[in-house]
Order: C-alpha cells, then structure tokens, then sequence
C-alpha cells in the first residue's frame, strides 16, 4: 500500500469540480490528489512550497559547509580584501 503523507486528500475529479475550495479548505496543509486511488501529485500552498524550498537550501548548505570545513584553507589579509 503506498503511503500518503498528508491528512487531506481528493481526487483529481474532485479538484477539477472544486479547485477554489480544495485549496482554501487546505490552507498551509498538502492535500494529496488522487489518481485511481493512487497518489499522483501533492497539492502545496505557495507558503508551505516556499518553506520547504528554504529548508533543502539550508540542509545543502549545512552539507557544504561540513564538506568544507576540513580545508584546504587560504590565507588572506583584510588589505587584500
């Protein structure tokens, strides 16, 4: 059985009918859409997208910045700067 990874769900039939209020019954919550009772799709808000967005974005560079710390490093004085 494929897990779903939000509380709300419709059908994509559903969402055609009623997209206005598919998304404000959402709000900030993903609603998972359905396709022959299969996830096809995740219905984000533009606030939860970007919120996501900016977490991958800190995680990859939390993996760089660990990448990094090892060296090598360059010495630079603040008058090169």
């Amino acid at each position: 059985m494929q897990t779903i990874y939000t509380d709300k769900i419709v059908s994509v039939t559903e969402l055609k009918r009623n997209f206005t209020n598919v998304l404000n019954q959402a709000g900030s919550d993903p609603v998972a859409i359905l396709n022959h009772n299969k996830v096809a799709a995740y219905l984000l808000s533009a606030e939860h997208y970007e919120r996501l967005i900016d977490r991958l974005e800190d995680i990859e560079d939390g993996r760089i910045i660990r990448e990094r710390s090892a060296g090598p490093f360059v010495e630079v004085s603040m008058d090169d700067l």
